[in-house]
């Protein structure tokens, strides 16, 4: 009965509140309060940022307009700023034909000097020709790598040339299948922000702005902000970097990072793979993506089956507009005729490994490729076939047309880029490229390299080792 009275009362009093809005009708309507900002925290991480925010610009300097754009930060009181290499990329390695400007978001402007460069991490650091700014500090978590994933985080630079903006998104953590460090952004990058500051809620860096995932939708990535901060200490002890040794410190590090590129590879190890009858080595490391393709289900119906597997890396290095490094590819084809002869088998294994897959080249960067192709017999039966090689280097072209020593040491940008294939000719097809490889290496020649990376076929036993250079010492661009 206490809860039927209680219930009561209660309905009673609704009622009431009901009658009593009623009754007010007929007065002035109040006015609708306004609608709540759509990010507040945008707004205030913003308005501190326009003095400490930068569009670099590389002019072409006869005719004093710009020929690409991107952004920067300062990181300092006395004047060091941060962006990506690939921002200053043409006045590094052209300074007698482009200079070097910024326009802050406040509207100053000046000229700057690059004093520092960190070619595989995408990172420069730059001075402007004026002390006493504002700064953004780096985000001690994010130094540490202690960030949680889903932190909210807030990207800015200047896209398309069209204005500074801020762009809200979220931290995710290291790309787990990538060589280099890179922190996946999932937040809208576009052209002209690159070089720019991504930061925490409290306005500090957590990483700098360096590239985006064109086939997908705001998968965006990081410069960690631990190889932005040792680089800007590294700049503190050192003067501007001489025009006529930039590329020997590009050179210098790429070699490096290079040597540690195969190191990791070869830590990693193999594993064997099946095709067919046969077996040929995959790497074994985490950062190699796999995707396979046949023709078996071509229609209409192929007269040779054709099961390929490609394995990359996803890390690439920018060197240029025209040239870039890093990547390696390991690509195997089982060919099997259906109903093809020797004569017609042979014919269509030359289309499907023509030299034309190869690729183009830049002139003004490399040489074209020398190629040499011939028949490589590594034992004798059945489980040891014939290989057929084809070993394409391509070494770098100097200033004055000269092409330069592909090992560690040289003064120029280098580069040696082999690629083999080989196949049985009636039976089956494998192309196994090995980046490495020098044509003028006086201990590893192409078809040895190539001889020592087949596998036997599987017949009960275990699939051979796969021995690997000790000094590969060619560079990779």
């Amino acid at each position: 009965m206490a809860r039927e009275r209680k219930w009561r009362g209660g309905a009673r009093a609704w009622t009431a509140l009901w009658v009593m809005v009623a009754s007010g009708a007929g007065a002035e309507a109040a006015p609708p309060p306004p609608p709540p900002a759509i990010s507040s925290t945008a707004e205030a991480v913003y308005a501190s940022a326009p003095s400490r925010l930068l569009q670099i610009l590389p002019l072409v300097d006869t005719a004093g307009r710009q020929a690409s754009l991107g952004s920067g930060f300062v990181i300092s009181a006395d004047g060091f700023a941060l962006t990506n290499y690939h921002v200053v990329s043409q006045y590094v390695l052209e300074p007698q034909t482009y200079r070097l400007e910024y326009v802050a978001a406040d509207g100053t402007s000046g000229s700057l000097k690059v004093h520092a460069i960190d070619v595989p991490n995408d990172l420069a650091v730059l001075r402007l020709d004026r002390k006493g700014l504002p700064y953004f500090q780096f985000e001690p978590r994010a130094i540490d790598g202690a960030m949680p994933k889903g932190e909210r985080l807030f990207a800015m630079g200047n896209p398309l040339d069209i204005g500074f903006t801020i762009v809200e998104g979220t931290y995710n953590g290291l790309v787990e299948k990538s060589y280099s460090e890179r922190i996946h952004f999932t937040g809208a990058l576009n052209p002209g922000m690159s070089g720019g500051p991504t930061v925490t809620t409290a306005g500090r860096i957590a990483g700098v702005n360096v590239a985006k995932q064109v086939s997908g939708e705001l998968v965006s990535f990081l410069v960690a902000p631990r190889l932005a901060a040792a680089l800007v200490e590294r700049a503190r002890t050192q003067g501007p970097l001489a025009s006529e040794k930039a590329r020997a410190e590009i050179t210098r590090q790429l070699t490096t990072w290079q040597a540690g590129l195969y190191t990791a590879i070869t830590t990693e190890g193999f594993r064997p793979a099946s095709y067919g009858p046969y077996r040929a080595p995959e790497s074994a490391a985490s950062w190699f993506s796999c995707w396979s393709r046949t023709n078996a289900d071509a229609v209409p119906k192929p007269r040779a089956i054709v099961n390929a597997t490609n394995c990359r890396t996803k890390t690439w290095l920018f060197v240029a507009n025209d040239l870039s490094t890093g990547q390696i590819e390991f690509s195997h084809s089982y060919v099997r005729s259906l109903n093809l002869n020797a004569f017609q088998f042979s014919a269509f294994l030359s289309e499907q490994y023509r030299s034309s897959w190869i690729g183009g080249f830049a002139p003004k960067r490399l040489t074209r490729q020398k190629c040499h192709e011939d028949f490589v017999a590594r034992g004798t039966g059945p489980h040891r076939p014939l290989l057929r090689v084809v070993f394409c280097p391509a070494p770098t072209a100097s200033s004055k047309g000269s092409t330069t020593s592909p090992w560690p040491g040289s003064r120029k940008i280098e580069t040696v880029r082999p690629w083999c294939r080989a196949w049985r000719c009636v039976a089956w097809a494998m192309t196994t490229p090995w980046p490495w490889a020098s044509a003028s290496s006086p201990r590893w020649s192409a078809p040895d390299v190539l001889g020592r990376g087949l596998v036997a076929p599987r017949r009960g036993g275990r699939a051979a080792a796969l021995p690997w250079p000790r000094d590969p010492r060619g560079a990779s661009l």
